[in-house]
């Protein structure tokens, strides 16, 4: 029998566990069928998760987006790089997205005070290559309803998300979360740098 409620095409048939120790990456390509834009990330990424936010790239259908991150150092634009546009130069994130097809290739954080200032936002399910770290938790769960979702039915996404394994957080992950209050207090002088 199938579910009902439709999280994302990645993960909706259960998460898929196939990383691969000592990743080398692989390449991540646009929706478009000529002229495609490709990202080579060149090893594994960290905080795999369905994201609920409405900035993400979600595939048609999807209430979430799956993404992770990567040093940004680690991530470089192979072809058709005149394609990229960034979806809202003044958001936290700038998503570099296809302005044909509309997939987001990879959002940058430039703020260097920023928490996640030199990490780069990717979608591994653009990859054909298998080995990603897979998703382990729920981000922005009630932003969903922002889109459109039925605010009646999340109850029964929430359970599906931990049906999944997927843990449901209304922000990010609790090491995320310490993560930017570190960064914080650091810039506010309360902890150490």
């Amino acid at each position: 029998m199938e579910n009902a409620v439709h999280i994302h095409p990645a993960v909706d048939n259960g998460v898929q566990h196939n990383e691969v120790a000592d990743f080398a990456g692989g390449t991540l390509a646009c929706a478009c069928t000529t002229n495609t834009v490709t990202v080579a990330l060149g090893g594994q990424t960290a905080h795999n998760h369905v994201c609920g936010c409405t900035q993400c790239w979600k595939p048609d259908g999807a209430l979430f987006s799956q993404v992770a991150v990567i040093s940004r150092d680690h991530v470089k634009v192979t072809a058709n790089e005149d394609k990229l546009k960034v979806v809202n130069p003044s958001a936290t994130i700038l998503r570099h997205a296809c302005k044909e097809c509309g997939v987001h290739m990879y959002g940058r954080i430039e703020k260097t005070e920023h928490a996640f200032y030199g990490l780069d936002f990717v979608h591994t399910e653009r990859s054909h290559e298998t080995g990603w770290v897979a998703p382990t938790f729920a981000a922005f769960v009630s932003s969903i309803i922002e889109s459109g979702a039925a605010p009646d039915n999340m109850g029964a996404v929430r359970a599906r998300l931990t049906e999944l394994g997927l843990a449901p957080y209304d922000c990010l992950s609790p090491p995320l979360m310490d993560a930017l209050a570190t960064n914080a207090a650091k810039r506010a002088g309360v902890l150490a740098s």
